[in-house]
Order: structure tokens, then sequence, then C-alpha cells
């Protein structure tokens, strides 16, 4: 492709003309058709170079869209937050962190049926509402969905192999734990700190299949 292009893009190779025979005569020259000059819109379209991919649509999200993309974010993190109870008892400065999504956690944790409901609404009533929402917001709610389906991971192996005991198993399962708590905490804040911006976060590991899913 890329010599394809430098084929196209580079200059037309002069004519060469024949050497004259010294013991002729010089001929008549012939007046050789000039090639078709490329109009001076064409030829600058031709060498410009290709627009480069920006995600800092900040001017045309709005605030509205730019809050509800941010606010799909905390489903995962709070379906999730138990997986930093070791991180949160070594390190009590969590707390503080925290502290100010209590009440979003109080009423996430009100019923069984919360985080389900949660899952349904974000998905069909957002993701798949095309004329209701945005691409910016279908595609941050996407993204928080795919996360929340990654937890099933972690809560199996939780649920699976917990240690009962201490020692190197419990050292492991510890790490593990805390690693998924952190991932959820970066996703969070990158994600809806950039959605508050007008900026499209692409999230690791499900940035892809999101989108995908709001083409």
């Amino acid at each position: 492709m890329a010599s394809a292009v430098s084929l196209l893009l580079s200059s037309p190779r002069p004519l060469r003309r024949a050497a004259p025979c010294l013991l002729s005569s010089p001929a008549p020259r012939l007046r050789l058709p000039l090639p078709l000059l490329v109009p001076a819109p064409a030829t600058a379209r031709l060498l410009a170079p290709p627009p480069r991919a920006n995600n800092d649509n900040s001017d045309a999200v709005g605030a509205p869209d730019r809050l509800v993309a941010a606010v799909a974010y905390l489903y995962p993190f709070l379906d999730g937050a138990h997986h930093g109870r070791f991180l949160v008892a070594q390190y009590p400065v969590f707390n503080a962190v925290l502290s100010p999504l209590g009440p979003a956690a109080r009423l996430f944790h009100s019923s069984p049926l919360t985080p389900f409901l949660l899952f349904i609404t974000l998905y069909f009533a957002v993701v798949r509402n095309q004329q209701a929402f945005s691409r910016f917001v279908r595609f941050n709610a996407m993204q928080a969905v795919a996360l929340d389906v990654l937890l099933i991971v972690p809560d199996l192996l939780a649920q699976s192999f917990a240690p009962s005991g201490g020692g190197i198993g419990l050292d492991i399962f510890t790490s593990l734990e805390n690693t998924v708590f952190l991932f959820l905490l970066v996703s969070l804040l990158y994600g809806g700190g950039a959605c508050l911006l007008g900026i499209t976060p692409r999230l690791p590991i499900v940035a892809d299949a999101a989108e995908r899913q709001v083409m």
C-alpha cells in the first residue's frame, strides 16, 4: 500500500529527447503534448497528509452526555468493589477515597436484583437505544457493561479457590484481588474523568468489544 501511494505522489519523470545525429541534418523538433496537469485542488488533496484520529471531541459532546457516560462507570466498580477488601484493610487511606461513594453503594446493594436491573437498563435502554442517546454515551455504557461481564472470572475464582488458611496461597489470592480492585478503580477514574472532559476513553480488553456493539 505504501509503495502504491509513493508511486501516485511521485513527480512524473521528464521526457528524454533523442540525441541528434552528428552526420545528418537536424530533424524538425516534434512538439510533444504536455502531460495532463492535475488541478490544483486535487493535487492539494493528494499531497495533504491523512487526518489523524483524535479522541478529543469535547466540543461536540454536551454536558448531559458527559455526565451520563461518566456515571455509567460506577456500575462495574460498585459491583466489584468487594475485591478491594484486603487493600482497604491494609491501607486505610482508601476509606477516605471511597467514602463519597457510600450513598451510591448503599443504593446499589439495597436489593439483590439491583445489579441485574442496572445491567438490563444499561444494555437495552442505553447501548441499544440509538434514538435517545449519542454514540459517545452508548460506547461508554457498553464499556461499563463489558467490564462488569469480565468480573464473572474473578468472582468464580474467589468462590472456588479461596484459601482457607495462610501461606503462599493467601498471598497469591490477595494479590489477585488487589489487582482486580485497582483495575476497576483506575477504569472508574480514567473513564469517568475522560467522559467529563468530553474525551472518549478506550479501556484495555473491553474497548474493541464495545466498538463492535455500537457500530
